[in-house]
């Protein structure tokens, strides 16, 4: 069983004898047979079938507290056919592979059919290593305020998915079938407070917080339509208005709130960090909930900006980022 990365192509690939005119895809996602699809075999072509934007129609990446990954299981059967159109009798036995689907990619220079790790004969932590000299002798840490607590998701050597709470005073992790420890590095945040938690979807398919500890800038923007309304009123002797009844009416009243957050002082390592957040598709803030400001809520919002600069400490000396996000709803409830 393999982990596979449904935000790149997936191919699952059948080779038939010259007896076979047509390949015949079976979909199974969750336990439940979703697409059935026929393919007629060209001459001395295989079946091929590329499977991941149908199964991530089934993948729902909801927030979790735990930044455990989301996955469904895939099974993906393969049958030669004599006849066209999945008709006659069939060819050969079945070809079957039985996939676990998640909210992970991979890089041009991965190759095809990607799978996260890419090394999967060790049991590695699902984010970027802040140091990686090659698969086999890595480097990893998080920096987190001090006092906060927080999940690190990893896997084993197996395959196996896992997620490893930290408490508020943990300087380090020890992953079941992880041959390094993660690092935890305390950071002394400013006058700004503890700053801002961002939780997004990374390269690995699962979530990752990141704290952005330095200045924060607060927009609220609107927009809205407007048409010029008869306010005459006619139920005197003689017509009349009120002048407080505006005769330019406004409706349609959108309002978005942007955020431009700046990171703090991150080490040259971490640059993968920033890059997989610009990239990722699920991202969520940590906001205080208006109602009760003790209390912490989670928002969906969208990465606005459309490009960061990757920073090296050789040009760049101190290292820090600032990215501006946006509200990823209407400020204003209309949900109908």
């Amino acid at each position: 069983m393999a982990n596979i990365a449904l935000r790149s192509p997936q191919y699952k690939t059948k080779s038939a004898s010259a007896s076979a005119n047509s390949i015949q895809l079976t979909l199974s996602i969750g336990g439940t047979v979703r697409y059935t699809i026929n393919k007629n075999r060209e001459t001395f072509l295989n079946g091929v079938f590329e499977i991941s934007e149908l199964c991530r129609d089934y993948l729902t990446v909801p927030y979790t507290s735990n930044n455990y990954p989301q996955t469904i299981n895939i099974i993906t059967t393969l049958t030669a056919y004599t006849g066209l159109n999945g008709t006659g009798s069939v060819v050969g036995s079945p070809t079957v592979f039985n996939d676990v689907g998640w909210e992970a990619y991979g890089l041009y220079v991965d190759g095809s059919n990607p799978v996260n790790p890419v090394d999967t004969t060790l049991g590695s932590w699902l984010i970027a290593p802040i140091k990686s000299e090659s698969y086999s002798i890595r480097e990893f840490e998080i920096f987190v305020p001090i006092g906060e607590d927080g999940f690190v998701s990893g896997m084993t050597s197996a395959g196996a998915f896992s997620s490893y709470y930290y408490n508020s005073a943990s300087t380090s992790i020890a992953g079941t079938d992880i041959t390094e420890d993660l690092k935890i590095t305390r950071i002394n945040c400013s006058k700004y407070g503890d700053g801002r938690k961002i939780n997004f979807i990374n390269k690995y398919g699962v979530a990752q917080d990141l704290w952005f500890s330095l200045k924060e800038v607060q927009t609220l923007s609107r927009k809205n339509e407007n048409y010029k309304a008869n306010t005459m009123r006619f139920d005197d002797p003689d017509p009349y208005y009120i002048t407080s009844d505006a005769p330019v009416k406004t409706f349609n009243t959108q309002a978005k709130k942007s955020y431009i957050l700046n990171s703090g002082y991150y080490p040259e390592g971490a640059v993968e960090y920033f890059e997989q957040l610009l990239l990722s598709e699920y991202v969520w803030m940590i906001v205080y909930n208006k109602r009760n400001p003790s209390s912490e809520q989670r928002i969906p919002v969208r990465v606005k900006s459309s490009s960061i600069k990757l920073k090296t400490s050789l040009n760049d000396r101190l290292i820090d980022y600032t990215i501006e996000f946006e509200d990823a709803f209407d400020y204003i409830n209309n949900i109908r």
